[in-house]
């Protein structure tokens, strides 16, 4: 596990220097600690940092090929690494090292850019081919590792995160307006862009080639959702669990102390329960708590590590979490708004105590339909028995008059909506309808105030597919990217532990794909099929109480301790003067939660963090 970062420069008489790419390394020391390596020939330099996971010895990056002329800087872990190097090794490639890195430059000399094809595993990685002058790049199929780039006049830019970039000296911190309406609505920023202006992501599942100037970026990978409706559930129940098995197997491929984290959900409880299988020693788990019992899962926790005899360690955050916020803005470089960063953070923190690699439970919502969003409401059903005229008359005569403070002006406006309008509108906090009334004037002016076009996009490639589908679709290229992968990736490498994600293996992603949505979401029930499976390995109480989600109690922290920091971020002088949002909106926000007359704390926190962004990497290049 590392950090990434380099510069080519347009012009061959333009050199890059060692010390511009260890400027870039430095300030993501925290990704990799234990080493920093650096080449730079001419116009070119690559670096990394390096958390020494395989190959403790040796394996210091940048690796090369035989002859010297392929480089490459790579962040992540293949864990097909060595059979790929077994059938190398017959083709006739000659190896230096022990290390996972190695396979993907042979790999490259072998297959070119459908190396990455062979991959098994997360990773982002950076591959300099001086024979044709051209830096190849590629990020995995789910977005698990990240990957960051600028190209312009002056040449490419590239970095695991943002703040390697800006050290560059090359970029100048401006804020891309129309990313932050994104932002707004969605908490993070979806897709390629981001919330700094000429700085874009490379989409999960695709690579990049930067020759002569020019840029050029493609798909390799996209996930199929293709209902196999030929087999029982019997055959999915058990296929699934050899796919899950095999998944965390490999994963336990570590030089270093293991674990895993232990929320007391279903996902990382039988991630768990597979990792008590196949190892000879206790599982070390970790787990975090509140205070608040009504988002605390500790005893479900403990019910795991009872019952396979776990190395169990826990411990309890409290609102003094504040603490840690300055740490989780400049981690997160753009804005971020998951406030379960802050619970992630803490764990990882913990746990990097004990150990150095921790499996986490990410992604089982996603792949196997585990998120109450997933299910129709009363409001989706009734909605489609309503004429399209009466919705517009309500919609033009009604809403449009009504103020935002109105009761049941959301249900209203929700039932008034198409289906697409309404899978937008729960992903954006309820308020994409109203999106005309919630920026200043100057703002709207400026950038398109909608949020739809980029989930639209996406919700029209699998227009032919079911409701339940299409949204695991939107999830997988929205959601789990951009927060949930962002999330584990940022708050694990701040502590420099590394995360593995057993259950988004492509293989078992590939072929929860085929499993009819009616194994998913079946009977109002959400993660149907996981769930019987969860029934051989884990106790019953703790399958099927509700979701809790891995939540902190922000409603009742903005009302009680966080309450003066609220005001002074969403109502001070000072962010009032950006002139970004419509100021009785804002007020009407901060006045309903106070009173305790609705729960806003998603979208207070939202502005919140959006305003520490800007005083910590706009004002900050003002001044």
């Amino acid at each position: 596990m590392c950090g990434i970062a380099g510069i080519v420069n347009n012009s061959s008489n333009n050199l890059v220097s060692e010390d511009a790419i260890d400027k870039m390394c430095r300030v993501i020391k925290h990704r990799g600690p234990d080493h920093t390596g650096i080449k730079c020939e001419g116009s070119v330099g690559l670096g990394m940092t390096r958390l020494s996971i395989i190959d403790r010895s040796g394996g210091f990056q940048p690796i090369h090929n035989e002859d010297k002329t392929v480089w490459i800087v790579f962040n992540g872990e293949i864990y097909n690494f060595q059979s790929l190097k077994s059938d190398l090794i017959i083709k006739g490639h000659t190896f230096y090292t022990q290390s996972d890195t190695e396979v993907i430059v042979h790999l490259y000399e072998e297959y070119g850019y459908d190396c990455v094809k062979h991959l098994r595993g997360m990773f982002a990685f950076a591959l300099w081919d001086s024979n044709s002058d051209k830096l190849f790049a590629a990020r995995d199929r789910l977005g698990i590792k990240p990957f960051h780039y600028c190209s312009n006049s002056n040449g490419f830019i590239f970095g695991s995160e943002i703040k390697s970039i800006l050290a560059s000296g090359k970029i100048e911190s401006v804020p891309d307006y129309q990313e932050l309406v994104h932002y707004f609505f969605y908490g993070y920023t979806p897709d390629s862009n981001c919330l700094f202006k000429d700085i874009k992501k490379l989409l999960p599942g695709h690579y990049i080639v930067w020759q002569d100037g020019k840029v050029d970026v493609n798909r390799y990978w996209d996930v199929i959702y293709n209902p196999d409706f030929n087999h029982s559930e019997d055959y999915f129940i058990e296929r699934t669990i050899e796919l899950i098995k095999e998944a965390v197997k490999i994963r336990l491929i570590s030089e270093v102390p293991l674990g895993a984290f232990l929320s007391g959900g279903v996902d990382s409880s039988l991630v768990v329960a597979m990792m008590a299988q196949e190892m000879t020693e206790p599982v070390k788990t970790f787990s975090i708590g509140f205070d608040e019992q009504n988002y605390d899962e500790l005893k479900y926790a403990r019910m795991v590590s009872e019952r396979y005899g776990t190395n169990h360690h826990e411990e309890i955050v409290r609102p003094d979490a504040e603490s840690v916020i300055e740490d989780l803005i400049n981690q997160f470089d753009e804005p971020f708004a998951d406030s379960s960063a802050i619970p992630t953070y803490y764990v990882s923190k913990m746990t990097k105590k004990w150990v150095t690699v921790s499996l986490s439970g990410d992604g089982g919502d996603e792949i196997f339909g585990g998120y109450t969003r997933y299910k129709e409401g009363l409001l989706t059903k009734v909605s489609r028995f309503i004429p399209n005229e009466i919705k517009k008359f309500i919609q033009s005569h009604i809403i449009s008059s009504l103020p935002l403070s109105s009761y049941g002006i959301n249900s209203l406006c929700y039932l008034t909506l198409n289906n697409e309008e309404q899978i937008i509108t729960k992903y954006s906090k309820l308020l994409s309808p109203f999106y005309k009334r919630i920026f200043s004037n100057e703002i709207s002016e400026l950038v398109n105030t909608n949020p739809a076009p980029i989930f639209s996009h996406y919700l029209s490639l699998v227009s032919n597919k079911d409701r339940l589908s299409q949204l695991q679709y939107l999830d997988t290229k929205t959601y789990l990217p951009g927060d949930i992968l962002t999330k584990i990736d940022r708050t694990s490498m701040l502590v420099s532990l590394e995360a593995r994600v057993p259950l988004l293996d492509h293989h078992l992603v590939e072929f929860a794909a085929t499993i009819p949505s009616k194994f998913k979401l079946c009977n109002g029930e959400t993660k149907y099929l996981l769930k019987k499976i969860a029934e051989k390995f884990l106790p019953y109480d703790l399958i099927y109480r509700p979701k809790q989600g891995f939540a902190v109690p922000i409603e009742k922290w903005i009302r009680n301790e966080w309450k003066d920091m609220c005001y002074e971020l969403v109502l001070g002088e000072k962010a009032l003067k950006r002139n970004i949002f419509n100021v009785n909106f804002l007020k009407h926000i901060v006045n309903e939660h106070m009173c305790g007359r609705r729960d806003n704390n998603y979208i207070i926190w939202t502005l919140m963090v959006l305003e520490m962004w800007f005083r910590k990497y706009i004002d900050s290049q003002i001044s």
